[in-house]
């Protein structure tokens, strides 16, 4: 089948991703996007509690929805799974980083520096080219409570606020007068969705995804611009891995969800498509973990990997019980967009604090839905039972008194109540220059963050204390997310884990995305950021995508375009929402070769475990495990053993038999099927006293690359008992490429190395697996005893019948 080959593939469509694909199509260039989520035209997000329920990205658990949750020690974070990636939830907010942001060198506390190798003024012509396409405008109303609340607040404190631009459409066209619920007429470029569009109704819905088509998100404005210009966009098409080609380029492997919700997405069949550039966009969550699982593909990639992790400051904090004098006051939050306005507290780098480490932090207001409010007061259990039973009373005794009133508004006004739980509490959202020295890892195949609020207690506190002032301001008292009392916090804005740096010492990237030592592979989002930008990140990750757009389009020559395969020759997948997602590891066409075994020959297999360390970019075993131990990278196998014809076994010098199983390596990509392994048991060596256990297993990573594990076991006899150390030490060497027991490993690459061992309890159930089969059971099992311990006999029998040592020799 014809291999299918274009200029460049998008992994995600989110802001850096959508930026990128729109700008590559319109110079021309093969595009295709591969986004894991379906489609969300206006009026397909889910508002029914059952609806809801299931809007969560678990492909594994047949949950096909738009949120995908990850949770971590300290910290939980909230990303997207749909086309347009992020900005199909977030709140609008298209601020730039603030200029004396982009800090330079500046030092972390654990060591290290957040160093921003780009500047404002690299940024500003990027940012204004993307609120132009975005479509940007502050708030328009003036009746707004929470807005008009918060410029209360800010003036009575000395602090500054403003009405920050938002990606929502308040009028039919650039310029006009606001109205609700307004048709906006489609751009020259059309729209993906072929639905209709209205402006802003102010319902607080804008996180939950917007059903009027009112937010300017992704799906409407760059993607549909990309796809007018020619870019292949295919939902419902979830990355697995990639590996570069020799030649250049990339090959991605990928599969695509065509289950529907409730079915668990399983077993999905891999396909692969090429390309001369590839772009991740996958969010900073999923483009890290892509670069952690696939990093034994990519030789020499930065140690920068994982770093400089940051929620960007992201803290929720409430106004409760607000007042005017006597009175409640009334801040209706679920009035507007979810964001209306932002109030800016100053860093040191401005030079307008009092230089006491003061890291500068935005405070937004934050809307709610309608029916939120519903369920906060409706579960505010004391207050509705006792009104409830009220104007259960009233209603009783009218009528047992046959009473003539037949107005009962009064009545269903007190079941109501004032709600004054939500109509005088307001949420605020803080973001700001928290400190960006969290490391993402894999562990067990899954993401994992290593953050605390520790480092940051200062800013997190400084947040906390300009929202007390806020809410002091408007007669109210200050209340902390429940989820800060055991010091977690929820993040929006996850930043960092591929940062650009000057050198590969410093970052995973340059200041343009690509990766050092890969050209043609760029990392385009969140991942990107080498430290917090401060205000909402968004603007900032599309901004610095088309700074590299340009950078890479004028680098590149026209002459290199590759034209799309034609349509009949590739595989035809629909890009029509559908169900959903994630098979829990790649399929492999994992056969074993079958040993020839004679006829009525028996046999014999056993099942073996072995743990320990390893780490890429070495070749020693021991320096392998101990950079591994140091950096907690685990290697593991468990391998079954099996001997088709014993007597042919033992009579051979090779003593080979066939290993199956798994490899298991947060380096090499997760757990790995043994597509095809050899065992040798008590190979000679050129030394007669020292025999070898050989391993060889013919792996292939997630993106498609092959892989040869290479281990021998050195049975030698030294001074001391060390039979057990010989016989369950096993040094490891990992292959570049499929390498055939026959060919040598001479000048083959090396990937990396370790060392693993078999612990006492995995061999004492090693021992309970040994299984035999065909007509001589028993003898089987005598003849590879036999072999083995007269092997170990040959090595170590010697010494175990040593004379004693002369006395006058001793003395």
């Amino acid at each position: 089948m014809t291999v299918e080959r274009v200029d460049v593939v998008v992994v995600g469509s989110g802001f850096g991703g959508s930026v990128t694909s729109y700008r590559m199509a319109s110079a021309g260039r093969s595009v295709v996007v591969l986004e894991r989520g379906r489609a969300y035209p206006p009026g397909s997000f889910p508002r029914t509690p059952s609806g809801i329920s299931h809007n969560f990205w678990e492909p594994a658990a047949g949950r096909h929805g738009l949120f995908q949750m990850w949770s971590f020690a300290g910290l939980d974070g909230i990303a997207s799974a749909g086309l347009g990636g992020g900005s199909l939830i977030y709140a609008n907010v298209l601020l730039r980083k603030d200029e004396k942001w982009f800090v330079h060198e500046q030092a972390l506390p654990n060591g290290g520096y957040e160093n921003w190798p780009i500047s404002r003024a690299d940024l500003d012509p990027h940012y204004d080219e993307v609120e132009r396409m975005i479509g940007a405008s502050a708030y328009p109303y003036t009746d707004t409570p929470k807005t008009n609340a918060m410029r209360e607040a800010a003036d009575g404190a000395g602090l500054s606020m403003m009405l920050p631009p938002l990606a929502i459409s308040f009028s039919r066209r650039p310029g006009e007068e606001p109205v609700r619920m307004g048709e906006i007429p489609d751009p020259e470029y059309g729209n993906v969705h072929g639905l209709p569009r209205a402006t802003c109704v102010g319902c607080g819905e804008c996180d939950l995804g917007c059903n009027y088509g009112a937010k300017n998100t992704l799906d409407h404005t760059y993607l549909s611009a990309a796809q007018h210009a020619g870019a292949d966009i295919r939902v419902r098409h979830e990355v697995k891995g990639f590996r570069p080609l020799d030649g250049g380029g990339y090959e991605v492997t990928y599969v695509v969800h065509t289950g529907q919700d409730g079915e668990p997405a399983v077993d999905l069949p891999v396909q692969t498509i090429e390309c001369e550039r590839l772009v991740l966009a996958a969010g900073t969550f999923g483009s890290s973990y892509l670069l952690l699982r696939n990093r034994a593909a990519l030789p020499g990639l930065s140690d920068a990997l994982g770093t400089r992790f940051s929620g960007n400051g992201d803290l929720l904090g409430f106004v409760m019980q607000a007042m005017d004098g006597e009175v409640g006051r009334q801040l209706a939050a679920n009035t507007g967009p979810v964001i209306t306005s932002a109030i800016r507290v100053p860093d040191d780098m401005d030079g307008e604090s009092d230089g006491d480490g003061t890291r500068g932090h935005y405070i937004e207001d934050a809307g709610y839905p309608a029916f939120g409010a519903w369920l906060a007061e409706t579960t505010g259990a004391l207050g509705t039972v006792g009104r409830a039973a009220k104007f259960a009373t009233e209603r009783l005794v009218g009528t047992l008194t046959d009473s003539d009133a037949t107005s009962v508004g009064a009545d269903l006004a007190l079941l109501l109540g004032d709600a004054r739980l939500t109509s005088t509490s307001l949420p605020l959202l803080g973001m700001g220059r928290d400190v960006p020295d969290g490391v993402l890892r894999l562990r067990e195949g899954r993401l994992e963050v290593d953050w605390t609020t520790e480092t940051s207690l200062e800013y997190f506190n400084g947040v906390r204390g300009t929202m007390r002032t806020i809410a002091e301001q408007l007669g109210g008292t200050y209340a902390d997310n429940p989820l800060w009392w055991v010091k977690r916090v929820i993040t929006v804005h996850p930043l960092g884990g591929a940062p650009m740096g000057r050198h590969d010492r410093e970052g995973v990237c340059d200041s343009y995305g690509e990766v050092y030592g890969h050209p043609g592979l760029y990392v385009l989002d969140g991942a990107l950021l080498p430290g917090p930008v401060g205000a909402n990140p968004s603007l900032t990750i599309a901004a610095v995508a088309d700074r590299a757009s340009t950078h890479l389009l004028e680098t590149t020559a026209a002459s290199s375009h590759i034209a799309p395969a034609p349509a009949e020759d590739l595989p035809q997948a629909t890009s029509e929402p559908q169900a959903e997602d994630v098979a829990p590891g790649l399929v492999t066409g994992a056969s074993a070769p079958s040993s020839t075994s004679s006829a009525g020959a028996s046999g014999i297999r056993f099942t073996e475990q072995m743990k320990g360390f390893a780490a890429l970019g070495v070749d020693d075993p021991q320096a392998g495990h101990d950079a591994g131990k140091k950096a907690r990278e685990r290697m593991m196998f468990e391998l079954t053993i099996s001997v088709d014809d014993v007597d042919r076994f033992v009579s051979e010098p090779g003593h080979q038999g066939r290993a199956e199983g798994y490899v298991e390596c947060d380096l090499l990509g997760g757990r790995l099927d043994v597509e095809r392994g050899w065992f040798n048991l008590f190979v000679e060596a050129d030394d007669p006293d020292e025999r070898k256990m050989l391993y060889r297993l013919w792996l292939t990573g997630p993106g498609g690359n092959p892989m040869t594990f290479t281990g021998f076991k050195e049975v030698r006899d030294e001074p001391g008992l060390d039979v057990w150390r010989d016989t369950s030490t096993l040094y490891v060497r990992v292959l570049e490429g499929h390498v055939d027991p026959d060919a040598g490993d001479d000048g083959v690459p090396v990937l990396g190395a370790g060392i693993i061992t078999i612990h006492i309890p995995d061999f004492m159930k090693q021992l309970t697996t040994f299984r035999t089969w065909g007509d001589h059971r028993i003898g089987a099992m005598e003849g590879f005893g036999k072999l083995f311990l007269g092997q170990l006999w040959e090595v170590y029998g010697r010494f175990a019948t040593h004379d004693e040592v002369e006395p006058e020799e001793a003395r």
